[in-house]
Formats: C-alpha cells, sequence, structure tokens
C-alpha cells in the first residue's frame, strides 16, 4: 500500500478534485479533512499552493460563460476564480444561516456595516450569469428562497417592509431592497407562498404597494422623460472576480410590477376581471441562458459610466413579434388622493382592475452606412409624452421598411426592418417600434422609441375608436427575446414633471 504523501502530484489533485466536488452543491466541505491528514499533503493541496486545484473546482460548480464573455479573458486566471470560490463559499453559508435576513439577527452577529449589500449584489451577479449551476447553489444549497421570505415579510425584516406598513408607512427603496426585490422575483414560485394568512397578506400589500404607487418607486433612475442620459444614477464599486466595477442597481418597480402581476393578484382575483399568468416569468430560470440577462448586467455597467460610449442596453430585434398581458387601472379618486399625499391605507383599500390586451409589433432600425462618407443625423428628439417624437413627424410603413419625414428636414429617414443583431450592433444609430393591439376598450395603435443606453421601451398606444384617447407606455423588456415587458402606462395630459394617473403592465410573448 503507497501512503497518501508518497503519491505523485498529479495523482494527489486528482484525488482532492474528487474530493472537492463529490457533492455539487454548497461547498467542497471534505476537501479540508483531507489537507489535514499530513504537511505533506497540505503544502501540496493548499489554496495558496495550489489556486488551479480550487478554479477547477469553481468550474465544477458555478456558471463560468457569462463572465468571460461579458468581463473578458482576464477572469480566467486561476488566482481569479479560486479567490470567487472562497467568496461565494462564504457568502452562500451566510445566506444559508439566514445572515441578515433579519434586522435583529444581523445586527446581533454584527460583522462589516456593507456584508448585507455585497451579499445581495453577488446573488443578483450570480443569477444574471446563470445557466443553471448558479441558481441551483443558490436554491438548494443556500435556500436564498426562505432568506427572501424573511427578509421581506417576517415583522423584522431587514427590509423593514412589514413593519413601516404596520405603521402605515411607505416601504423603503434603498438599493439592497431593490436588488432583493429582483431576487424575489426571480425565486418565488407559485408553491412557495406564505402559509398562513398573515404572511401571505403582507407579500401582496408589499408587491402592491411597491408595483403601484409610481408617486413613491420610480420605473427608472435617470428620469423616463429623458432620452439622452446626461445624468447617472446612483452607483456602487463592487468587486467581482477580483475586479472593482462601478454598477448601478436596478430600480425596484419593474421587478416588483412582475411579482405583483404574476403571483399577488391571485389573492384578490374576486375583484379582477381574467386570471393572471401562472408564473413569475415567461419562462423559468432554470431553462434560461446566461444571454437572456446580457442586456440586464449592460443596464448595470451603462447607467454608472460617465466616460466611454456605452454598449447599447438592448437585443436589436428583441421585440418584434406578438405579445399578450395585461394592464392594471385603480379607482381614479383613490388614486388621486394618493397622488395629494394619501398614506399607504389609501391604495391598500382601492381597487384594483384589469385587462388583457394584445400587441403586434415590428421593430424598425435607422442604419448608419459605413461608406457614406457624412455622418447620419437621426430623428431629432421630441416631447417624452409623445415618445420622443418630435410634433408634426409623419410615418410611413412599407414593406419592410419604414418611412420617417421629420418636419423642417429635408430628406426622408428610412428605417429597415430589424434584424436580430444582438447588443452593440455599431450600425443601428436609431430603433423606432410600431404596431397594434386590441383590449377589452377597443382597437389601438402602438408607435415609440427605445432609449439606448438601458433600453427603457416609450409608446404610445392610441385608441382608434371611441373616446379612450391616448396613453404613454414605458417600461423595459426583461430577460431579452423570452422575457416579459414590465411597466407602467399613464395619462399624457399631466406634464412629465408631474405625477399624473398611472397603472402596471406586463407582456409576455406569444406561445411561452
Amino acid at each position: 500500500m503507497i501512503s497518501l504523501p508518497l503519491l505523485p502530484q498529479e495523482i494527489l489533485e486528482h484525488i482532492a478534485y474528487f474530493v472537492a466536488t463529490e457533492c455539487f452543491v454548497g461547498p467542497p466541505s471534505c476537501l479540508p479533512h483531507l489537507l489535514s491528514t499530513c504537511r505533506t499533503i497540505h503544502r501540496s493541496l493548499s489554496f495558496d499552493n495550489n489556486p488551479v486545484l480550487y478554479a477547477r473546482t469553481f468550474k465544477y460548480k458555478f456558471d463560468c460563460q457569462a463572465a468571460m464573455r461579458r468581463l473578458g479573458s482576464r477572469m480566467t486566471d486561476p488566482g481569479t476564480l479560486a479567490n470567487e470560490l472562497r467568496k461565494r463559499c462564504t457568502f452562500l453559508k451566510l445566506i444559508r444561516k439566514r445572515f441578515g435576513a433579519r434586522a435583529e439577527r444581523s445586527a446581533k452577529r454584527g460583522g462589516p456595516p456593507d456584508l448585507l449589500h455585497d451579499l445581495l449584489w453577488l446573488a443578483y451577479l450570480m443569477m444574471l450569469e446563470n445557466d443553471g449551476k448558479n441558481e441551483q447553489q443558490l436554491r438548494e444549497y443556500a435556500n436564498l428562497e426562505g432568506w427572501l421570505m424573511e427578509y421581506w415579510f417576517d415583522d423584522e425584516g431587514s427590509s423593514l417592509a412589514s413593519r413601516r406598513i404596520k405603521q402605515d408607512q411607505w416601504p423603503l427603496e434603498d438599493e439592497k431592497n431593490s436588488i432583493a426585490m429582483w431576487l424575489l422575483w426571480l425565486f418565488l414560485r407559485l408553491d412557495s407562498f406564505p402559509q398562513t394568512k398573515s404572511g401571505y397578506r403582507a407579500l401582496t400589500t408589499t408587491l402592491k404597494f411597491t408595483a403601484l404607487a409610481a408617486n413613491r418607486y420610480a420605473i427608472c433612475q435617470p428620469s423616463w422623460a429623458e432620452f439622452t442620459l446626461e445624468s447617472r444614477a446612483m452607483t456602487s464599486d463592487i468587486t467581482h472576480f477580483s475586479e472593482t466595477y462601478s454598477l448601478a442597481s436596478p430600480t425596484l418597480a419593474p421587478a416588483a410590477i412582475l411579482a405583483y402581476m404574476s403571483l399577488a393578484m391571485r389573492a384578490e382575483r374576486s375583484n379582477t376581471i381574467h386570471h393572471l399568468p401562472q408564473s413569475l416569468s415567461s419562462l423559468p430560470t432554470n431553462t434560461r441562458r446566461s444571454e437572456d440577462w446580457d442586456a440586464d448586467w449592460q443596464r448595470c455597467v451603462n447607467l454608472a459610466q460617465s466616460r466611454a460610449p456605452p454598449i447599447p442596453a438592448y437585443v436589436a430585434g428583441s421585440i418584434e413579434g406578438v405579445w399578450e398581458g395585461h394592464f392594471t387601472y385603480t379607482e381614479f379618486t383613490s388614486y388621486m388622493s394618493l397622488l395629494s399625499g394619501g398614506l399607504p391605507p389609501v391604495l391598500r383599500d382601492c381597487l384594483v382592475a384589469q385587462h388583457r390586451q394584445t400587441w403586434k409589433l415590428r421593430e424598425y432600425h435607422l442604419l448608419d452606412s459605413q461608406d457614406d462618407l457624412k455622418v447620419m443625423r437621426p430623428l431629432a428628439l421630441g416631447d417624452a409624452l409623445s415618445a420622443f417624437f418630435p410634433n408634426g413627424t409623419r410615418i410611413r410603413e412599407l414593406s419592410g421598411s419604414l418611412e420617417v419625414h421629420e418636419l423642417g428636414r429635408e430628406e426622408t429617414l428610412q428605417y429597415a426592418r430589424s434584424v436580430r443583431s444582438g447588443m452593440g450592433d455599431p450600425s443601428i444609430v436609431d430603433i423606432i417600434i410600431i404596431g397594434e393591439g386590441h383590449s377589452a376598450w377597443g382597437q389601438f395603435s402602438l408607435y415609440g422609441r427605445i432609449r439606448p443606453l438601458d433600453g427603457l421601451i416609450s409608446l404610445i398606444k392610441e385608441y382608434v375608436e371611441g373616446d379612450r384617447g391616448r396613453w404613454f407606455y414605458r417600461g423595459f423588456l426583461v430577460g431579452n427575446v423570452n422575457g416579459q415587458l414590465s411597466g407602467r402606462w399613464r395619462d399624457t395630459h399631466s406634464p412629465p414633471d408631474v405625477f399624473g394617473y398611472e397603472g402596471c403592465f406586463i407582456m409576455s410573448r406569444r406561445g411561452c
């Protein structure tokens, strides 16, 4: 029998890798036992002396494709991956122990003041890079779903939502709560509803407030009324794969709307007209690819930048097709009371109705020919409540193209029908959306533009007949081509800098 210390280094590493990957979920908990057998083995296989072993273990347990695609080849360095393994194992253990889920528990355990902030960011970035492994680690080992339920809906949850609602105060919208709301939407399933009546009420009430109170929870930052975005959102310096990145957190509202309209309103279906979708997203997260979240990652990057021209946070061609979904509206008098400074009970007690709607959308691109010596000047910017179209603009849709006539401009702009080309196509100067649809209120036309920096979609919905009028929709395509449109509509009579009468909408691609 040959003793372990006498085995060749390659054999020792093979044994260590087998021990480290014997169980997929969770940290390589058996590896420390092997290292403690003797000094020779510890010296050969320790973290400091053998980063390649730990890098291989990281690749086995976590997804790497998205990080390589977005961050470049530098993140494949063995030392970088080994450090990331150690970091993730530490944070997974903290989530499993419910660190930070309750304010009381977090205070007792102490730790760096930004530890909860870093924990939430790591979980969110892991989901943006998820190709299956990351979600499995967070769901099956760390039980992030249970952590989120405690964070949001326990009376002592760190979000403070339940405590503030009981005091007739609005839930806080800070960076931690925004990221935690996105994680809630990504993880919460129908079979994980709170079993108690009080827990279920806390869930639906929190989501209702954050989804419907447009005057409290903005759909985006900076404002939807800007197109070129001279200002930037609040940013954080996040360490990811041993590098520090300035990232802007996503706003809370789009995720709250998705969660509310997909789940929470089921509790109020006796007051609604139709049943709601049966799942949180159009595809379960474990069937998605990390490419579905490329635009969401790019949005976090773009909104934090102030110098280099960013890659547009929108995958060209993604919105083309037929979409089905719902829009909500509340009692007008109740909503006006809310805008006049009403407290949360105004929204809690008001009725919320909903209607189905169908959109058929076509996407057109203004292309800048690389052979043309003059730079293509795009369509000018108009008022936000006109979806940024200048006054007097005339649009003519042809077979496979779009003619746009701008008032006071000699040449006619020719937009080509979209071809799905991914993010960052330098030839695309501007994107226009044209379409039509119907709801219980009648037939309507749709037209709008996409804000390139963060992918915000602005649409005018104009009813063809009757007195239903003209409405302004804005929101995001979450999850790229197979994702969902999530956002808010509002009246077009209130100025952009004044809160108007608003409601929510979500749309899923037909067949998803």
